[in-house]
């Protein structure tokens, strides 16, 4: 039987089936038949003597060899677009690419709107996939599952670079004629109101409570929820008070009808930053993504 030699073709398609986890979504990517489709995975199934993606229910879900080698397909299929993408600013109207963003919720509530808004006259081409935070975050830059990270980062991996945005001022939240809202929210008071934290690993304590400590205080934590919009809509149909960064809250609070306000404690600012792999640093229509972020979190005028 002939051997299927592999190809940047291959990898390619590779990198998008296991990007895609479905043929018929490859296929879309790549503006290929599904038929098509279907036989260049049968040629990586030949050339890596492995099924790579096999079906599971309703889904193809990949091999463990698919896997193992997913980063360094990444890896060869971004250097070889480096090879054959000139040098110098990409022209958004024409450059067509796929970005993965992971973000925290909060970040996410705040850049999507304005991000996509702007992409979809400027740059229709480029595809924005946010995806959350969750286990295994430090990997997901050097694994190439994402090509920019925008979150508080506070311990990156040694090679990753990153780049501060914004230093936002933590405010608490609650819902208009909340008894909070009623006089002075001095420590005692603000300590003495019940409390919804916003963690997505249940976490009970943060700054706040060090804070307050200090005081001879301590806060009523009623519960955690995973994410910043679930705790902004309890903060909205609770007396819970919640907590957020005033940049990344302004949006929501016109939204939904909240009432923000200082809290009376010292707390450091909250630092929000985008990080990057250092394969991407000289990718052009990568800098451009970052400048594009960058402009979301720069101070109007």
């Amino acid at each position: 039987m002939r051997q299927t030699q592999p190809s940047l073709d291959l990898l390619i398609a590779l990198d998008v089936l296991l990007d895609e986890g479905s043929v018929s979504g490859a296929a879309r990517r790549l503006h290929l038949s599904e038929p098509a489709m279907s036989r260049t995975l049968g040629r990586i199934r030949v050339a890596m003597d492995d099924p790579i993606l096999v079906r599971s229910g309703q889904r193809m879900v990949p091999t463990p060899r698919a896997l193992a080698v997913r980063a360094e397909v990444r890896a060869v299929v971004e250097a070889a677009r480096r090879v054959f993408t000139p040098p110098g600013e990409p022209d958004p109207a024409t450059l067509v690419r796929d970005f993965v963003v992971q973000a925290s919720d909060a970040v996410i509530q705040a850049a999507a709107a304005p991000l996509l808004t702007e992409l979809a006259v400027s740059a229709p081409g480029v595809r924005l996939r946010f995806i959350p935070e969750g286990p295994g975050d430090q990997r997901v830059l050097r694994e190439g599952l994402a090509d920019l990270e925008v979150t508080v980062i506070t311990d990156p991996e040694p090679e990753t670079l990153v780049e501060p945005l914004v230093r936002d001022r933590p405010v608490g939240v609650v819902r208009a004629g909340h008894p909070l809202l009623d006089g002075p929210i001095t420590p005692e008071r603000f300590a003495a109101a019940e409390h919804v934290i916003a963690s997505r690993r249940g976490r009970t304590r943060g700054p706040i409570d060090d804070a307050l400590a200090a005081l001879g205080l301590s806060r009523r934590v009623r519960g955690t929820v995973p994410t910043f919009t679930a705790s902004l809509l309890l903060a909205r149909e609770t007396d819970l008070v919640g907590m957020a960064g005033e940049w990344q809250v302004r949006s929501a609070v016109e939204l939904l009808g909240l009432v923000t306000f200082p809290i009376p404690v010292d707390l450091p600012p909250i630092e929000l930053s985008q990080a990057w792999h250092p394969r991407h640093d000289a990718d052009p229509a990568h800098a451009w993504l970052r400048a594009r972020m960058r402009a979301v979190f720069s101070p109007p005028g």
